[in-house]
């Protein structure tokens, strides 16, 4: 999905994607797309400079996704129209809209001068766009449109007896309309708006010489009781928390989130002096991430707990209880390694892996222990760890094998939405892998090493 951002009105903004059009429908990957100018998908009111492309790809092309975006993205700078572009994917766009944030990379900054703040969020986004795996990045400043000032003349007014509650109404009806009772239309009731003349566009000439009506019945024209002018686009003010702040955006292009951000507060922090009263804070998806990240670990070591509990319970044994657990917190070095190997970073869906991988293992372990216990006082310790090992190894490849190739699927980022699985599928893959070994290997090493209790 294409975003695009400008600072005009809807005639010339659909001119300009006009040019935006030939340069989607040339390349060769594309199969379909479609424009809303004036509307997005967000929860929000769009403004008519603003809209997105839904772009369609081929599914026998060439070139990947990335790729793809690479190449529009250089195509349309390189055209010289003056849009602020943001590429993302659909399904990311539309989860982003739930969360606090919509972009991965976000960089607040808080103070209290608006000009000063524009120039240090200025000077972010430069640093910003020439740290590696970052892509549209977006200074935050947003200039309205230009506004048409009226600002009455208080003396003139109360000379001719019209206050100013009455010349507000006035111009309203003349430029907007006032709502003036309702009217009820099957189920719902529809407003009825009052309106001297369609002066919606009106010139600047035309509402200076528009007519306002006097107490007696007479008409005078606006610009003798206020100064009617034209004001220039201003910068949209942002708060939060009670506090006016810059916002600094981007996305990611080829990077990893948590190496591109450690990057990004790398090169802030040794470029950037706030003064006193300012600070920076890295929100968007990276503060999500941290947040996420927190959770899941006190939730891992929450089950690593309860593995050790429920084993201690079951056997009353602190060395076997801490020999299973120690296999199962290993076998996280499987997918560790399997997602170091693929490049994928550490992410939700990652982590959600590696706490799976712990109880698959914890549960393997158990099942292994429970074999070797049951056949230890008639078989001796070593008789029976053969035996344990013997009767689960079919059970053990079954489930690591057929997870496997299950999983092998997402794991290469085949069928629509595996890459946001591909994660998890990653880790999962990488633990089973680790996990043969460890069961079938070290796990009895170290029960034939420990004292145990018949």
């Amino acid at each position: 999905m294409l975003g695009y951002y400008g600072l005009i009105q809807l005639e010339e903004t659909d001119r300009e994607l006009r040019e935006v059009e030939k340069i989607i429908i040339s390349h060769p990957d594309v199969q379909a797309y479609s424009r809303r100018t004036g509307t997005e998908m967000g929860f929000f009111i769009t403004e008519p400079n603003s809209g997105d492309f839904l772009i369609q790809l081929k599914k026998n092309r060439k070139e990947t996704t990335a790729q793809v975006t690479d190449d529009l993205r250089q195509k349309i700078e390189e055209s010289g129209l003056p849009l602020t572009v943001d590429f993302g994917q659909v399904i990311g766009d539309m989860l982003g809209d739930l969360m606090s944030s919509v972009q991965p990379i976000e960089v607040k900054i808080f103070g209290t001068d608006k000009q000063l703040i524009h120039q240090y969020s200025k000077q972010i986004s430069g640093i910003v766009e020439k740290v590696k795996g970052t892509a549209d990045v977006f200074d935050g400043i947003v200039i309205a449109g230009p506004s048409i000032e009226v600002i009455p003349n208080l003396v003139t007014l109360g000379q001719y007896n019209i206050s100013p509650q009455d010349f507000q109404y006035q111009l309203q009806t003349m430029l907007e309309g006032n709502v003036v009772g309702e009217m009820f239309d099957r189920q719902q009731f529809t407003p009825i708006r009052i309106l001297y003349n369609n002066k919606s566009n009106a010139s600047l000439f035309e509402i200076e010489n528009s007519m306002i009506a006097l107490p007696n019945g007479e008409m005078k024209p606006l610009k003798e009781f206020a100064s009617v002018k034209l004001v220039s686009g201003v910068a949209e003010e942002n708060r939060e928390d009670l506090q006016t702040l810059g916002i600094v955006t981007a996305r990611l292009d080829n990077g990893n989130l948590g190496g591109t951000m450690k990057e990004i507060q790398h090169q802030i922090n040794r470029q950037v002096k706030l003064p006193n009263g300012y600070s920076i804070v890295y929100g968007g998806a990276y503060a999500e991430q941290q947040q996420s990240f927190s959770e899941l670990l006190l939730i891992l070591a929450l089950s690593c707990l309860l593995v050790f509990t429920v084993i201690l319970f079951l056997y009353r044994d602190i060395k076997v209880a801490l020999t299973i657990l120690f296999i199962s917190i290993l076998g996280i070095s499987g997918s560790f390694i399997l997602l170091f190997l693929t490049g994928t970073p550490l992410n939700v869906g990652s982590y959600i892996g590696l706490i799976m991988i712990v109880g698959i293992i914890g549960e393997n372990a158990i099942f292994t222990y429970l074999q070797f216990h049951e056949s230890l006082p008639e078989k001796g310790k070593e008789k029976a760890i053969v035996y344990a090992i013997s009767t689960r190894l079919r059970p053990k490849l079954m489930t690591a094998l057929g997870a496997i190739i299950a999983l092998m699927p997402l794991a290469l980022g085949i069928g629509t939405g595996a890459q946001m699985h591909q994660p998890l599928a990653i880790a999962v893959i990488g633990g089973f892998l680790i996990a043969l070994p460890l069961l079938l290997i070290v796990f009895p090493t170290i029960l034939n090493r420990i004292k145990i209790k018949e």
